[in-house]
């Protein structure tokens, strides 16, 4: 038998108890599943509401659904299922979530930018022209139920100063609902000294400077080395300080690539659980992958709940 990779964390994640009672005391959501013909989707989403999380939606090809269905035996007889087989599936989730009929809206058998095509553009309606949306990891140690936030590690590549002002805004607020007074943000760099050969530390400087106006309900540093967002200890010695060190309630990653290997470090690393979704349109869009565990599926689901609830509050 071969061994396991040295750098992977046998420890099996688990979702965190937290975050699920506090999304169980909300009013369950109705959720679309968008291209719901295939078994894992399917699983997803039954696993979702059977937790109490959603009340689901299924939308695509009709005979594949009930096939799939079959397949792993669920009785979705009870179901609302709608007709929408390809890329209309989403299109027709974005025309429920206008017209009030969704409260969230999850991803199935279906490839994310096929997904987001008929989602995020603003002639879908979901979203204003100016908004910007963000993508959020909720990641839980399996003994801790403390959330880190991590954004944006699945939907904006290479994100503008702006955009990255707006994915800090959408998790400060996420964090105060998750019942975080005072969330600590870092900005995340190769260094905590804002040098003009490395765009970064500017920027980050730059997004900071804008949150002590902006957002004077959060604590923002930036920039700011990974060592000194983890590490009091290494604050200390290099004389670092901010509430921020070692204390981060969130990360701001400066791109796709640095957000996506920090999650994945994370999970396979430590045996995190990541839940995701990205805010900033008219309801929650979940973006669940095949590869995730019921875990990360489940705290996925109860981020929706909560999403969703925040979402008709501020309607």
């Amino acid at each position: 038998m071969t061994e396991p990779y040295p750098f992977l964390s046998t420890t099996k994640p688990s979702a965190p108890a937290t975050l699920l009672a506090q999304a169980r005391s909300l009013p369950v959501p109705r959720v679309a599943l968008v291209n719901a013909g295939a078994v894992n989707p399917l699983l997803g989403i039954r696993e979702a509401a059977e937790a109490g999380l959603a009340e689901p939606i299924l939308i695509g090809d009709e005979a594949k659904i009930r096939a799939a269905a079959e397949e792993v035996g669920y009785d979705i007889s009870q179901l609302r299922l709608i007709h929408a087989p390809h890329a209309e599936a989403s299109i027709k989730a974005a025309e429920l979530a206008r017209e009030g009929e969704a409260d969230a809206i999850m991803k199935g058998q279906v490839h994310t930018s096929t997904f987001l095509k008929g989602l995020l553009p603003s002639k879908a309606g979901l979203r204003d022209r100016k908004t910007r949306c963000g993508h959020v990891f909720h990641i839980t140690t399996p003994h801790n139920d403390r959330p880190l936030l991590l954004t944006d590690a699945a939907l904006n590549v290479n994100p503008s100063v702006a955009t990255r002002q707006a994915c800090l805004t959408h998790a400060v607020t996420l964090a105060q609902t998750l019942g975080i007074t005072r969330p600590k943000a870092a900005l995340l760099a190769p260094s905590e000294d804002a040098t003009p050969s490395i765009a970064n530390t500017m920027e980050s400087a730059e997004i900071a400077a804008w949150a002590q106006e902006n957002l004077p309900q959060a604590d923002v540093a930036g920039p700011m080395a990974m060592d000194l967002i983890l590490s009091k200890r290494a604050a200390e010695v290099k004389s670092y300080v901010s509430p921020v060190a070692g204390d981060a309630d969130i990360i701001v990653t400066p791109n796709i690539t640095s957000g996506n290997a920090l999650f994945k470090l994370f999970v396979l690393g430590m045996g995190c659980c990541a839940g995701g979704l990205v805010i900033g349109a008219k309801v929650p869009i979940l973006l669940t992958s095949r590869s995730q565990e019921a875990p990360a599926r489940l705290a996925s689901a109860a981020l929706g709940v909560i999403a969703a609830d925040q979402a008709k509050g501020a309607a």
